[in-house]
């Protein structure tokens, strides 16, 4: 779903419409410059580069219009965000933690200043202080920069307590909807995701 969203895959049946506009006929770039990033699930981020250039990749497409200080300006708002990443912006990315290449490729997102960020599994594989961090993270962007983030994640708990509005979906079709507060409180949501149920879904 988010790959369709971003113009990776391309569509079966539908439409995809952002801001009122159909963008499914779209590249990918072009709906980059509409203001959709997307944040891959395992991070992606490019190892033998440093953090400071893969962040400026996150600007890619704004290349042509930012002076070198507008560029420089924007590294340090993204680094703001995540501190960690200033001590380190010489440093290959690949010396990063898994926690840490998480918030780069958030930052290497938000590079492109998008209205809508598109995180896949930002969880995958982080420990639980870091998975926190993370959320903190994604909840701040929402409510102090207005950002909307269209989120998928198989930490139920997590995401449903972080969101406004959540859809269980199941082999690709959507089962429940409702606010974030709503479906946690939902018998089969906590049978199946919030106590150890085994069936895959991402809400």
């Amino acid at each position: 779903l988010v790959k369709t969203i971003s113009g990776v895959l391309g569509l079966r049946q539908g439409t995809v419409s952002f801001e009122g506009t159909r963008i499914d006929k779209l590249s990918p770039s072009a709906r980059v410059l509409r203001g959709i990033a997307h944040v891959p699930e395992g991070r992606q981020v490019f190892g033998g580069m440093s953090v400071r250039e893969n962040l400026r990749l996150g600007a890619y497409a704004r290349r042509g219009s930012l002076s070198e200080s507008q560029m420089q300006a924007a590294i340090e708002k993204v680094c703001a965000r995540f501190p960690v990443l200033l001590r380190r912006l010489r440093e290959p990315a690949a010396n990063l933690s898994g926690g840490q290449q998480q918030m780069l490729a958030i930052g290497r997102a938000l590079m492109n200043r998008p209205r809508l960020l598109l995180l896949d599994e930002p969880s995958l594989g982080l420990a639980p202080l870091i998975v926190r961090q993370i959320f903190d993270a994604i909840k701040a962007l929402n409510a102090q920069d207005g950002l909307t983030v269209f989120l998928v994640e198989q930490n139920a708990f997590h995401a449903l307590k972080l969101a406004h509005r959540g859809y269980v979906m199941v082999n690709g079709l959507i089962t429940l909807s409702g606010s974030g507060r709503e479906l946690l409180a939902r018998p089969e949501v906590k049978s199946a995701y919030l106590e150890g149920g085994r069936q895959q879904a991402e809400p």
